[in-house]
This record gives C-alpha cells, sequence and structure tokens, in this order.
C-alpha cells in the first residue's frame, strides 16, 4: 500500500514556549510527515528557532497577522498543490507522540465508508498529560446518546471510532477529500468561531467527524470552558448560525431574535445589555450581504476560499 502523503499545517505566533516540544514530536512519528509553518508575526524568536533547529520545516512568513483561518489556508493551499493526501491541522501549543497518526490512519482506513469521513481527531489530553482536555469531556458528555462512549469507557468496551458532532481544530486530520468538497477556513473570522463554522459546513456535505480513542496528542490549552476573553475577541455565534448552511433563513431569524432581545431588555432597564445588542445587530445588518455571500459560496460542493489551481 502506499504511504500516504501527510502534510501538518501549524500557524504560529509567539511559540516559543512549545516549539520545541511540539516540532520534535513529528519527528519522532512512526508515519513520515511533512511540515507546514506560516508565521503570524512572532516577535519572541520563533522564527530563527524554528528555521535553525528544523530546517525540514517548510516556512512560510506573513507581513502581517492574518489570523488563524487564513494563514492555515495558506499551509492548505500549499500542502494540496505538493499532493498532499491528508491535511494535519495543529495548533502550535500541542504535540504528538509516536503513534498518533498511525492510529488515526488505521481507523480511516478501516472505516467502511470512508468517502463518509470528513474530520479525523484523535483524543485530546492536558498539558499536564495527566486528564484529558476539558473541552474534549465536553464533547463526549454532549454526545452521550449518538455515542454511549462514557459508558464504554466506564465498561472499558471502547469502539475504534465515534461520531461526534463537533471538536475543536487543535488537532485536525482532513483526507484529501474534504479539502476538495468542503474547502478552507471562512475568511470572515479572524481568531475563535472559524472551526465551528468548518463543521457546520462538514455536516452539511453530509460528512462525518469521528474521534478515535486509540490515538492520543497532547493540547496544551487552558482549561477553562470560558477561556474567550470577549472583550479582546468578538462573540461570533450569531454570524456563525447565520452562515450555517444547515438553518433555514439563519441571518433572518439571528435578525428576528436579536430584535426581541433588544426589545426585551430596554423594557426591563437592561440598557448596558441593549447598547451591547443594538451594536451588534447594527453590524449584522451592515454584513447582511457578505453573510449571505458567504452563505451561498459554502452550500456549494468544492474547495471554498482556496485556489487549488
Amino acid at each position: 500500500m502506499k504511504i500516504p502523503e501527510i502534510h501538518i499545517i501549524i500557524v504560529t505566533y509567539n511559540a516559543m514556549k512549545w516549539a520545541e516540544r511540539c516540532f520534535t514530536s513529528l519527528r519522532k512519528s512512526s508515519v513520515p510527515v511533512k511540515c507546514i509553518v506560516v508565521d503570524n508575526g512572532s516577535v519572541d524568536g520563533t522564527q530563527e528557532y524554528i528555521r535553525n533547529n528544523f530546517p525540514e520545516v517548510d516556512f512560510t512568513q506573513s507581513e502581517t497577522n492574518l489570523g488563524f483561518g487564513k494563514a492555515n489556508n495558506i499551509g492548505i493551499e500549499k500542502a494540496y498543490k505538493n499532493g498532499a493526501d491528508f491535511f494535519y491541522l495543529m495548533n502550535q501549543d500541542a504535540w504528538l507522540y509516536e503513534d498518533s497518526m498511525e492510529k488515526m490512519l488505521e481507523v480511516f482506513h478501516n472505516h467502511p465508508r470512508q468517502e463518509e469521513v470528513g474530520i479525523i481527531s484523535p483524543i485530546h489530553i492536558d498539558g499536564t498529560e495527566k486528564y484529558m482536555d476539558i473541552f474534549l469531556d465536553q464533547y463526549i458528555a454532549k454526545n452521550y446518546e449518538k455515542t454511549r462512549m462514557i459508558s464504554d469507557l466506564y465498561f472499558q468496551t471502547l469502539k475504534p471510532w465515534y461520531e461526534i458532532n463537533f471538536i475543536n481544530a487543535a488537532h485536525w486530520l482532513l483526507p484529501r477529500k474534504t479539502i476538495e468538497s468542503v474547502g478552507g477556513f471562512n475568511p470572515y473570522f479572524f481568531h475563535y468561531g472559524e472551526d465551528d463554522e468548518y463543521v457546520n459546513r462538514v455536516h452539511f456535505h453530509n460528512m462525518k467527524v469521528i474521534l478515535v480513542p486509540g490515538s492520543k496528542v497532547v493540547h496544551d490549552g487552558v482549561q477553562l470552558l470560558h477561556k474567550i476573553d470577549f472583550t479582546k475577541y468578538e462573540d461570533v455565534r450569531i454570524e456563525i448560525n447565520a452562515m450555517n448552511p444547515n438553518l433555514p433563513n439563519g441571518l433572518q431569524l439571528e435578525k428576528k431574535s436579536l430584535i426581541q432581545s433588544m426589545f426585551k431588555n430596554i423594557i426591563t432597564g437592561n440598557f448596558d445589555t441593549y447598547q451591547k445588542l443594538s451594536k451588534k445587530y447594527k453590524k449584522i445588518s451592515s454584513d447582511s450581504a457578505k453573510l449571505s455571500s458567504f452563505r451561498n459560496q459554502v452550500m456549494q460542493k468544492g474547495p471554498a476560499f482556496l485556489n487549488l489551481s
């Protein structure tokens, strides 16, 4: 059997804290991998460290901070043109174990309906390597009816893989067909929200998100469910719903919901909340044409937001 071309794509921004563990783990993978890095303007020496210590990495320096999605799209395009069979999107604060990739590929090759596999994820454990990542706990719990994975964990009867509704993009293995059918990340988002929006599109195109218990990896992320600082990053849940191709009239429904919430808060005297909602409504109204255009794009099967020619 032909050894698959696996291209690992990592977007870096001040990654020195994790760089040695991250890139050394790629060298130790039992399955050969290639690595593409897109740096978003690090100022802590990340670029020099990678170039000097990991010369095998295909390194691209962005002149500006493009954000997570756009920078990943650059790496995806490069990997595709270089013949990648699989695209592994991995956070900078993450690393693999020797057999992580091997175990995921084994599940893919044994899956009875490979054409339906959109995203493959290993088990994320936290930086202490003693606990599962708290977000994975949450994703598994939310899928209890579909997977019964918690029950299988208790009775030690784990299956090779489980279908799951969502998992964050710290460790995503994407078959080439996913890139060709679903595309890249939506350029509307700068940081946070892009993986939620992407998974909506995976489901819309009748593909599945697969979790592989036999493969584990590390994601040294903040272990707080409400870690996003909305004073620094915009809350984009409404925009995600507005562009969700699985929701008919998503934009109109979100506008209607905002108006109802604005009215409720103004009559109850919650003027601060009213002001925030009003600001969001104005933004959604201003962006309506763009949101509708992006939604129409992602409904079409093909490599949305990517130039693969």
